[in-house]
């Protein structure tokens, strides 16, 4: 599989992201498909694996650590700090000493001696960024992790923590219909020699095409639900892309999925397309995106087709927008 660079791992251009396994998307899969599901993406040839204490209350870290453990050597591992669950509710901590703790944690989750690409999940604002990257570069310097990263960050926040110390990786949403990253953010991973990591590059499954009636098809504890672009009104104006989107998918000869991941990919060679599903046919259908190159046309024609000026409703409600620090459309 084609690889790409985040700090100083060399990892699969396609990375998987756990979190579906446990959390957030409805129920989560039987333990012996999550299994299957995670040898399924090591035999394929996927190296990059990431994980967070929040997912699942740390449910994900102990599955991920479980079946991930012998095969420790061959991969790179990611897991986060700063958003964890605390009694049964999320709680955005970004205290050195929170992290420190929630790090020990984590390693006897993941049962491994060090994590290799350490996120701080979200930037507790009423902490300086400076003092929660101190805390990650001391955790670095103990032998405990091994890079630093961030999650939803501005450019402005990224520089401030570069200056505390490296940061391998920001990790954002990024797909056709969530272009905030384009603001600000990918030009300063450029500068910065820092790798960017797009989560949801499916639109949260939008771009799949399979989508078609949020009301029906999501459950009730699903995210989704809380997300002002999946509202029966804007979403029904979104899936009116659908149709141009597909018809460039088919002349490419592929997949709408593969085609919203080939784009992620495409949008520069510092960028790593982090997906995750809780279906082997879909693991197997993203992995057919390795590889896959668009031409300069096709790119201008999804560019052009689905973007922030065309996507209908707000990518976060209100409560959760005041979580995050990444740059808005005016």
């Amino acid at each position: 599989m084609e690889k790409r660079r985040a700090g100083p791992f060399s990892v699969t251009a396609l990375a998987l992201g756990c979190m579906n396994l446990s959390h957030a998307y409805g129920t989560p899969p039987e333990r012996q498909t999550a299994e299957a599901l995670l040898h399924r993406a090591l035999d394929a040839g996927i190296d990059f694996f990431d994980t967070a204490a929040l997912y699942g209350f740390g449910a994900n870290e102990s599955l991920v650590g479980a079946v991930l453990k012998p095969h420790r050597a061959r991969i790179t591992l990611a897991s986060k700090c700063g958003m964890t669950g605390v009694d049964g509710k999320r709680v955005i901590d970004g205290r050195p000493a929170t992290i420190k703790r929630t790090c020990e944690d984590s390693l006897k989750r993941l049962g491994t001696g060090v994590i290799d690409l350490y996120y701080l999940h979200r930037w507790d604002k009423s902490v300086p960024i400076e003092d929660s990257v101190g805390a990650l570069s001391e955790l670095v310097a103990e032998g405990k992790i091994r890079a630093v990263g961030l999650s939803e960050v501005s450019a402005a926040t990224l520089r401030r923590a570069h200056a505390v110390h490296p940061i391998a990786a920001v990790q954002s949403e990024y797909s056709l219909w969530t272009r905030n990253p384009e603001i600000a953010v990918l030009d300063a991973c450029r500068e910065l020699g820092t790798a960017f990591v797009a989560f949801s590059p499916l639109a949260r499954g939008f771009l799949s095409g399979r989508l078609t009636d949020p009301a029906t098809q999501l459950e009730a504890k699903d995210i989704r639900r809380q997300m002002p672009r999946f509202d029966p009104e804007p979403y029904a104006r979104n899936l009116a892309l659908l149709d141009g989107f597909k018809g460039v998918a088919a002349e490419t000869g592929c997949t709408p999925a593969q085609l919203a991941l080939a784009w992620v990919l495409a949008r520069g060679g510092n960028v790593i397309a982090l997906f995750g599903t809780k279906s082997l046919e879909h693991l197997d259908e993203n992995l057919g995106a390795d590889g896959l190159r668009l031409s300069p046309d096709a790119i201008a024609r999804l560019d052009a087709l689905i973007n922030q000026n065309t996507v209908s409703g707000a990518r976060y409600n209100a409560a959760t927008q005041t979580e995050i620090d990444t740059e808005e459309f005016t």
